[in-house]
């Protein structure tokens, strides 16, 4: 039967969502920030040369900031962590019995008799007590589990990447009505991610194009005006 279960075992979304999320978020601001900076230049010069350099400056910078951030932000996360599962093991050593309650009591919420949730709860303390608080009584477990480098590596990758599709058409699209031109291959751009983000979370392609065309629009629209008016970007 196992050997059955393993031949149909199917990988589920939620074990991508660490690093889709982080991918995501980085890919998308990549061709958002690098877009909605070449666009605010481009609205206020005649030349190519500030509107490269403004994209290839918020490009580097951002890559780096989001990977900075994601690790900072992450690290934080799996410093709580660390801290409630050395708490937990405190706890077993000090109060194993109302432990083993605590973790009957939660079983028993879930739907379980109360005597067979005194029994799991049993098994599991003696299979493996520490696993079996973190996962159950923490909410703890691999699939949640922090992990500030992939995050970080993701995130900085992703916008890296991102960034360079709007750098790329800055390079070598007419400079003449620069800004519409980016702004159209940006909204391509970021229809595309959504989609393959869509795709891979299993989530609908048609909200997920909605959204971000719309937010996309909103971004680039407003530093354009600013671009127009002022002659500087506006983050």
């Amino acid at each position: 039967m196992a050997d059955i279960a393993d031949d149909y075992l199917e990988p589920h979304y939620i074990q991508r969502s660490n690093w889709l999320r982080a991918a995501v978020l980085g890919a998308n601001d990549g061709i958002l920030s690098t877009a909605s900076l070449a666009i605010g230049v481009a609205a206020a010069s005649d030349f190519r040369e500030p509107i490269i350099l403004a994209t290839v400056a918020g490009l580097v910078a951002g890559a780096l900031s989001m990977a900075a951030g994601e690790y900072v932000s992450v690290s934080s996360q799996t410093d709580v962590e660390k801290a409630d599962i050395g708490r937990e093991k405190q706890e077993l050593l000090d109060m194993p019995e109302i432990e083993l309650v605590r973790l009957a009591e939660i079983y028993e919420k879930r739907g379980l008799r109360k005597d067979t949730a005194l029994t799991v709860a049993k098994e599991l303390t003696k299979h493996n007590a520490l696993a079996a608080h973190i996962r159950d009584e923490l909410g703890i477990n691999d699939i949640s589990q922090a992990k500030p480098i992939q995050a970080a590596l993701a995130s900085g990758a992703s916008f890296t990447v991102g960034g360079i599709l709007p750098l790329l058409a800055a390079i070598f699209l007419p400079l003449q009505n620069m800004e519409y031109y980016l702004y159209g291959f940006a909204i391509v751009f970021l229809i595309i991610l959504g989609t393959i983000a869509a795709k891979t979370g299993g989530s609908s392609i048609t909200k997920a194009i909605v959204r971000i065309t719309f937010w996309g629009t909103v971004a680039m629209g407003l530093t354009a005006v600013v671009g127009y008016l002022f002659g500087v970007k506006m983050s």
